[in-house]
């Protein structure tokens, strides 16, 4: 009798704790009945390289890659995929019958879905979109919007060298900020996202001005905890569709996990409950 190598995944990072994709990965293999595990690892730099070569060995056929590693594993991996590389980091990593290792980002495919989802009325050529922060966030961000055809990004960062750094990189489509003026920027924006970390437990508040605000405006928040920052609460008081982040993480996981077990997951409400337990 022949037995079948049950498929491991998890999620590496240093923290790791802290992250929801367990709870997201083990309600999808357990909803769907399907045998699987998903375990997070806390892996230091110092070890990084020797992890990943060893889990194929011992039957994992995937990991997610959380911080600091994102960067990183791009110099480790065999294969990299244009927008992994695009992005400058990889959040999927795909191990090979042979050990090779793919490395891709699907943070931009959760952000746009995530938007497609919670507010369907979004047109992505309707207007220019409003981006807060210059961070590794904001390029998976820049492009999956520019994929979408939004036709102009303006972008503010409170380090103005950052957000020139990606002018430089992204093109034409996006014009740079002054971070004193972003809260004009804001007004502007049909589509308004925070890629920065401001407003979530533990960190300062977004100190930008958003009395600009109105409502033909989608506004999102990268940020998922807390679900309702002091962002979108100011946003949806102003009219607007808002849209938390926690969408983002659930379905950037969506297409690891159908290469990992073999079937396509779906972000559900149940799904959402289940991540925030």
């Amino acid at each position: 009798m022949s037995l079948e190598r049950i498929p491991l995944a998890g999620v590496i990072g240093n923290p790791v704790a802290h992250s929801r994709s367990p709870q997201v990965h083990g309600f999808w293999l357990k909803s769907m009945n399907l045998q699987g595990h998903y375990v997070p690892m806390h892996v230091a730099g110092g070890d990084l390289e020797s992890a990943l070569r060893m889990l194929p060995k011992l039957g994992f056929v995937g990991v997610n890659v959380t911080i600091p590693h994102k960067e990183a594993v791009l110099r480790i991996a065999d294969q990299v995929t244009d927008r992994a590389t695009l992005i400058g980091a990889a959040n999927t990593l795909i191990f090979g019958a042979d050990g090779r290792i793919h490395a891709d980002n699907t943070d931009g495919y959760g952000f746009i879905e995530n938007l497609r989802q919670c507010a369907p009325a979004w047109d992505p050529k309707a207007g220019p979109a409003a981006l807060l922060g210059a961070g590794g966030a904001a390029r998976a961000v820049i492009s999956s919007l520019l994929d979408a055809g939004v036709p102009e990004i303006l972008i503010s960062n409170r380090t103005r060298a950052r957000a020139d750094s990606l002018q430089q990189e992204f093109g034409k489509r996006l014009h740079v900020v002054e971070w004193v003026q972003a809260g004009n920027m804001v007004s502007e924006g049909a589509l308004v996202v925070n890629t920065t970390s401001l407003g979530m437990i533990g960190k300062p508040e977004l100190r930008v001005p958003m009395d600009g605000l109105h409502g033909a405006q989608v506004v999102t928040d990268l940020v998922y905890n807390p679900l309702m920052t002091t962002f979108l609460q100011t946003a949806q008081a102003a009219g607007c569709t808002t849209v938390d982040g926690l969408g983002m993480l659930l379905h950037q996981a969506v297409p690891g996990f159908e290469r990992w077990f073999g079937r396509r997951p779906e972000v559900t409400p149940e799904l959402r409950d289940a991540a925030m337990r």
